[in-house]
């Protein structure tokens, strides 16, 4: 026996175990879905018909919304003119797709007067607050006046940058707290570089410092000069207020600075609008869905346990047709297991790789084309015993011309699927992944596992001629020098 066939033989059943073997030490496990562990997803859908450039940039900064919303492993794709966020685990899928929801215009306008938070209520007035004249930052004050409450809020689709408007402010729950009168949008939300979100070590209070570009630094100093210090500037996105800080300085050196009566989540949240708000198209949500853990868990119990079910059953039929080589086909699948597990945790956890129930499809799809190889070189191995050949004569004469016809047929399902992987989004493209990977590891297996397994065994009488699970019997040869 060739030497190479020992090697090839032991060199990918150490490979499986070692790569086995260190993911499960590792304590990690392929990364699920959306469906599969629950999470939140949200279509967007631009308002005006736009260019594949201007989408793929909106697709950038949602995504560095949702990295930074710290969500593991989103799923943000494009299908036609539509944005697809795909959220799994999301703890808090409110206020994530509140965030990712946010796609209009980040602009910001000065303030000329404040509103009653409701429309039909009674006209007050508050005291006029001071200023500190030695600050450096952008302070976040109480209302200091309040106009007639006749004055309408701006429907969302009028929300026009080049005039005044009526926006109203929101609390985290949704609800109406103040609306203001706005002038014309100043400077828009290109203007910063960065924004984030920190403590101030002499008062202890969360803050957020933004940072300004070339021009955005310009833009603000104009804006700040037009308005006034102690006058208030408003930072509206998408038709609702995030922020009314006063100005109290009027000229910027490439930064600032945003105080107040923040809590940690709303400094953070507002250092995300900064740094993220501004998106070259307006988007809308067509379709938002939520999926629960317990759902997603019962989707993956149920898939576990067809996988399992299925396989039994193959496994059950091929030792009871093909005897010994059976058990071959056992540890062939438990080898592609391993190795498919290793690679997809692998994947998961730095490229980003999802496992959904589309992809867990694709897996078991994928089994029926491993077996389908079994069978081809059984059959194979089959033809040659009963025209008299013995069966280690027949193992690599068999393989040669049997591994031709595995190789079309694989070839034929890696084309399919890279071929539905380029042109299809989401779950699909998820199946077409794993359903080429997993091809692509059966051909691998076959020629360095299968073969030199089963030239190994044709020469084990045990093997070949045993009353049960003898070879020569399970390939119904009537054979019967299956050693010579």
């Amino acid at each position: 026996m060739r030497r190479s066939t020992i090697v090839s033989l032991v060199g990918v059943v150490v490979v499986a175990a070692a790569a086995l073997g260190a993911t499960l030490a590792s304590g990690k496990s392929p990364v699920l879905g959306l469906d599969l562990q629950g999470g939140a997803s949200v279509v967007l859908q631009p308002k005006t018909d736009v260019s594949s450039g201007i989408l793929n940039q909106s697709i950038e900064i949602i995504r560095s919304r949702v990295d930074a919303l710290g969500v593991a492993e989103p799923d943000i794709s494009r299908q036609g003119e539509a944005i697809i966020v795909e959220l799994p685990g999301v703890k808090n899928r409110d206020r994530a797709l509140q965030i990712v929801g946010q796609t209009a215009q980040l602009y910001f306008r000065p303030v000329i007067q404040v509103l009653p938070a409701s429309e039909t209520a009674t006209p007050t007035t508050t005291p006029p607050t001071t200023v500190d004249e030695t600050a450096t930052t952008v302070a976040e004050t109480p209302p200091t006046t309040v106009a007639p409450a006749e004055l309408k809020t701006t429907p969302p689709e009028e929300n026009d940058p080049a005039k005044p408007v009526v926006l109203p402010e929101r609390d985290s729950d949704g609800n109406v707290v103040a609306r203001y009168q706005l002038g014309p949008a100043e400077v828009r939300g290109q203007a910063i570089s960065e924004a984030r979100a920190q403590i101030e070590p002499t008062t202890g209070a969360w803050t957020v410092t933004f940072g300004l570009t070339g021009s955005g630094t310009k833009e603000w100093n104009a804006m700040a000069a037009k308005v006034g210090r102690g006058n208030r500037i408003a930072i509206d996105l998408d038709g609702v207020v995030k922020s009314a800080p006063s100005l109290e300085v009027t000229e910027f050196q490439g930064e600032g600075q945003i105080t107040g009566s923040f809590t940690e989540r709303e400094a953070k949240d507002l250092a995300l609008v900064l740094r993220y708000g501004s998106l070259p198209v307006q988007l809308e949500p067509q379709t938002v869905q939520t999926v629960s853990a317990s759902l997603g868990k019962d989707s993956l119990r149920a898939g576990i346990a067809a996988g399992v079910v299925g396989l039994a059953l193959v496994a059950l039929y091929m030792v009871l047709y093909y005897r010994a080589l059976g058990l071959v086909v056992w540890v062939g699948l438990a080898i592609t297991g391993a190795l498919l597990y290793s690679i997809v945790t692998l994947l998961g956890h730095t490229r980003g790789l999802a496992l959904t129930l589309a992809g867990a499809v694709g897996i078991v799809v994928s089994v029926g084309v491993t077996v389908d190889s079994y069978v081809v070189y059984f059959e194979r191995l089959k033809e040659d015993l009963r025209s008299g050949r013995t069966l280690r004569s027949s193992v690599d004469r068999g393989f040669s011309r049997a591994f031709r016809t595995i190789l079309s047929a694989d070839f034929a399902s890696v084309i399919g699927a890279v071929v539905l992987y380029m042109l299809s989004v989401g779950s699909v493209r998820g199946f077409a992944f794993f359903l080429g990977l997993s091809t692509v590891l059966d051909l691998t297996v076959t020629y360095v596992f299968t073969r030199p397994l089963v030239a190994i065994l044709g020469r084990n009488r045990f093997f070949t001629e045993a009353r049960w699970v003898g070879v020569n019997r399970g390939l119904a040869s009537a054979a019967s020098g299956g050693s010579a």
